[in-house]
């Protein structure tokens, strides 16, 4: 749909996807063969943040604002589409020592006395994230130190103005229909070598937040007819969890698109035209 916009308006687009800006992964993060700006733009070893994507996305928002076309932002991840459209209040990073400590702390006690650690200085997060998730525990805890939380208020993560002037659509599908187009581009992702390319990634250096790329481990691990149904099953859990917090998007223009993308983008251009 996106790309039916951008061929109707002069107009780029923008990913807000937290795994489609690494290299070497085109077929398990669903990268388009559309130009489109951060995608593909960090190596596998590469250690993601918010913070970073923000300054990059800011950037590319204006660059193209000031060559007179219309910036076009798909998301993707919700916290990478809040960092692209607003001023998204970052907590800054540790001080020197601080993450190490944290992560002494994790390996001696182990995930379990760890995350009760958490529990007992920021419940909420620690009701967020799972003991065994090395990385966001050791984070919850540097954030904990400084009196701030992994886990912010409800609803404050949307709260506040957009950087610029924006419309932000939300595409309606029923879900028996989304179940089915995840299926469809399930057997064609690994029709055209996912497993493949899944085994190659491990391979090589991976960050830490690669290493978080939905499906990487299960493909590359699993029988073949296994992985395929988990990664549908996981793609699917995740659409249900983007349609939670779309819903909460502050102004959100609800379109359906059980339809083809022309039409959605006609729709869309109207409503547009209309403000």
């Amino acid at each position: 749909m996106a790309e039916a916009l951008a061929a109707r308006i002069p107009a780029e687009l923008v990913s807000a996807d937290s795994a489609q800006v690494y290299r070497g992964v085109p077929l398990l993060t669903n990268q388009s063969s559309y130009p489109t700006r951060l995608v593909a733009i960090w190596e596998l070893e590469h250690e993601a943040s918010v913070g970073e994507y923000q300054e990059l996305a800011d950037a590319a928002i204006d660059e193209i604002l000031a060559a007179g076309h219309t910036p076009i932002v798909v998301g993707g991840t919700g916290l990478y589409l809040r960092a692209a459209l607003a001023d998204l209040e970052l907590p800054p990073p540790p001080e020197a020592g601080v993450r190490a400590h944290f992560e002494r702390l994790y390996d001696r006690l182990g995930p379990e006395r760890a995350h009760a650690v958490l529990a007992e200085r920021d419940p909420c997060a620690a009701a967020a994230v799972h003991p065994n998730d090395r990385r966001r525990v050791v984070r919850a805890l540097e954030l904990a130190d400084t009196g701030r939380s992994l886990r912010p208020e409800p609803d404050r993560l949307w709260a506040s103005e957009w950087r610029r002037p924006t419309l932000v659509f939300g595409l309606e599908l029923p879900r028996e229909e989304v179940a089915r187009r995840i299926e469809a581009r399930t057997r064609a992702q690994f029709e055209a070598g996912i497993v493949e390319e899944a085994h190659m990634a491990l391979a090589a250096p991976l960050s830490s937040t690669a290493r978080k790329i939905m499906g990487l481990e299960e493909v590359a691990s699993l029988p073949r007819g296994e992985a395929r149904e988990r990664f549908a099953l996981r793609n699917r859990q995740y659409a249900a969890y983007q349609r939670k917090w779309m819903r909460r998007i502050p102004g959100l223009i609800r379109v359906s698109a059980d339809r083809p993308p022309d039409e959605v983008a006609d729709e869309i251009l109207e409503v547009a035209g209309a403000r």
